[in-house]
Order: structure tokens, then sequence, then C-alpha cells
């Protein structure tokens, strides 16, 4: 039997390749893919093959991540629940996607994830195979084995001399990529606990911050960021520039209890430096570029959107329309949205675009003013006759009853 192994090379995947080579007496193939982690990635590919795997695949996706996954959930206002932008759930689509092509390539028989039986992840990553590629077996080892803690897997993995990056002092899981990173565990499944600071990864404690406050001016595209004070910058560089700028302001910091997809609440906590000054100075260029009836409409389906994005639903049918919708919709979001940054929080200052439905004439109270009052009458009058209706028959029925 062959397998193709999504690897981290943290705690649940390097346990993972050894057990899964134990348990099928298969040959394990290691696929890995670079989202912006931060991690070596030469490092993890040699680790791989120490761990007991045959090969191991190393790719950088940081581009495809971002122009294929990102930037459309960017243009969908996409947040679950109102907060979370997504950087887990945006990242496993692709993996999954890149796992299932890796194994076609080798000619696998099956793909495995080390995702757990009560997580959100094992829903991606299965569901996506299943749209992708139905004919491979999916192993799901973190539901099969008596691992059931992380102490009993780092336990198993120092008793075979496998190398795991987590300690039982400091058990935090940690996935981040270059949209963000998610952080769980250890004193932070308490919910009255404040995450502890040695936990952060991407942000500075606002607390400490000195810097001076500071504006920044984004530049969007038909929906898409584009430039960062004027420089037009690719994409990956815009990232890891603005997650630099802005976590060094304490900006970016989410700590929530959410919904997962199995019907548990999770205490979760988030950072997301550059995703959240992005989606803010997105979502107030709409304001200036969309009509109200669009706008309204659009976010109702931010909603919709974020959640099949949350619910692993990336490559289903509903999502491919909704980013229809949505796309049609960018047409016109071009232009630039300026943020002052200071510690913990970021302030929209300005905004403007060639396509602003913003008219000064008719916005301005001064010398200029170009409405038209006197057709306020007529549009109250239609507007309010329903409820003048409405009102009438309430005050006859009263003054029957009296």
């Amino acid at each position: 039997m062959k397998i193709v192994c999504a690897y981290s090379g943290g705690l649940d995947t390097s346990v993972m390749v050894h057990w899964l080579k134990e348990r099928y007496d298969a040959e394990i193939i290691t696929y890995t893919g670079d989202l912006g982690q931060g991690d070596d990635l030469e490092a993890i590919r040699k680790k791989a093959l120490r761990t007991g795997a045959s090969r191991a695949v190393v790719d950088d996706l940081r581009e495809r991540f971002i122009e294929e996954f990102i930037w459309p959930a960017v243009k969908g206002n996409a947040r679950y629940e109102g907060t979370y932008p997504l950087h887990t759930a945006l990242g496993r689509p692709l993996l999954a996607q890149r796992l299932c092509e890796v194994a076609d390539e080798f000619g696998a028989d099956a793909i495995a994830h080390g995702c757990t039986g009560k997580g959100n992840d094992q829903v991606r990553f299965e569901v996506a195979a299943q749209c992708l590629a139905p004919h491979l077996q999916i192993l799901a080892p973190l539901r099969e084995w008596d691992l059931t803690t992380r102490e009993l897997e780092i336990e198993y993995a120092l008793a075979r001399n496998i190398e795991v990056p987590v300690t039982l002092e400091k058990p935090y899981s940690i996935d981040e990529n270059i949209w963000g990173c998610a952080i769980e565990c250890g004193e932070m499944e308490d919910l009255w606990n404040e995450p502890p600071e040695d936990a952060w990864r991407m942000t500075k404690d606002p607390r400490t911050v000195k810097l001076e406050s500071r504006e920044i001016v984004l530049g969007f595209e038909e929906g898409v960021p584009v430039s960062l004070d004027g420089r037009l910058l690719p994409s990956v560089l815009l990232l890891e520039e603005l997650n630099e700028l802005v976590g060094s302001y304490g900006i970016g910091r989410m700590d929530m209890v959410e919904n997962r997809v199995v019907g548990l609440k999770s205490r979760e906590v988030y950072e997301g430096p550059a995703a959240v000054v992005l989606l803010a100075a997105h979502e107030e260029l709409e304001r200036v570029v969309l009509d109200r009836a669009t706008s309204t409409y659009k976010r109702k389906i931010a909603n919709d959107f974020a959640n099949l994005i949350y619910d692993g639903l990336w490559f289903g049918p509903l999502r491919h329309a909704l980013q229809a919708f949505i796309d049609e919709t960018q047409r016109h979001v071009t232009g630039e949205v300026r943020v002052r940054l200071s510690a913990g929080r970021a302030m929209i200052t300005g905004r403007r675009s060639p396509f602003s439905l913003y008219d000064d004439g008719l916005a301005t109270y001064s010398k200029g003013d170009t409405f038209d009052r006197a057709a306020a009458e007529g549009f109250l009058k239609l507007y309010g006759l329903p409820y003048a209706t409405w009102g009438q028959v309430q005050r006859r029925i009263g003054e029957r009853e009296v």
C-alpha cells in the first residue's frame, strides 16, 4: 500500500508517519505545502525522511494560496461569525488539492491527514478530497489510534525517538500561514484564562507598544489589494510587509468562542495583522463604490460565504456560484484607503476611488449644495403612505373599542 501523508513536522504528523507505516505496512510519502508558516522546509523534508517516509515532497504555495484563496475571500469580506478571517480554513482546501495531485502523481492508494475527530479540519480535508479525488481512500489516524491526548502522543514519540516540537510545559497547538495564526490548547482551554503572552507569534503586546502612530495607504484594484503607500507589490511581499508592520503595533489579535462544524463550541485564539486591516479597508472602499441595494445584499452573502469556507465547502457548487456574484460586484472596487495605526488599533481616516458614488454637491450642507429639498416632501408622502394607511386603520379600530 502507498499512502501520501499531509506532513507539517508537528507533533501529530510526526507521530502519524511512524504509526501509519507500522499499522498498514505501507510506503509513506509525505507532502508539505509552504503557505507562509515560516518553517524551515528543507529541515522538515529531511525530518520526514528520518521519521520513515520514502519520499518527502515540499512545495512553495504562497502565491497560489494568496491569489486563488485569500484574495477571493477578501473580495467576499469573509469573516466567520463576524470575526475570524479564516486563515486555517482557507489553507486546508489548497493543501487537500495538492495532496490529491501528489497522490495521483505517485500512484498512491490513499491519502492521510492529521486532523482530530472533533475538529473542523477533518471536514475541510475530506470533503475537498471527495470533490477532487473520490477514488482515493482517506485515512485519519487521530480518529483511530488510542493516543487520545497530546500528552500520550508526546510519550509515544519520545519512546520511539521521534522528534517533536512541543513539550509538556508548553503544549500549544499552533497553525500559522501568511494570512494568520491559530493558537489552541494548554491553559487557553479555560475560557476565563487570558492567553499567555508567549503564545502570540505575529503581534506584539499592544500594552507595551512604544511606536508613534502611523498612517498607511492601501490600494485596491477590482477588490484585490495591490499596493502599500503607493508601491505596487507582489502579493506575497505585500502580506509579509503588512503582517510585520501592523503586528508591530499589536493589531490583529482575536479571542473568541466559536461554533465548530461538528457541533461543539471551542475557544479559539487567532492572529491576523494584515487580514484585519485589509478586510476593514476593503469593506470601507465598498461603502464608497457600491450602491445601497448591492452593498446590503453583499453583506448578507458575506456571512454565507464565510460559513461555506469554514464548513469545508470551498470546492462545492454553491461557493463557486457565490464567488461569481462577488466577482461581479468587485468590478469598480478600485481605489485607496488610508489607515492610522496606533497601539492595538487601526482606524480608517480616508478613502477615495475613481468610481466613488459619493457626490460632494449632494452630500454637503454648505455652499454648492445641489440637493433638491422640494423633492423630499413628495418622497416622504409616498414613502410613508403605507404607514399612514396603517395608522388610520389602527385609529379607527381604537375608536370602535372605546
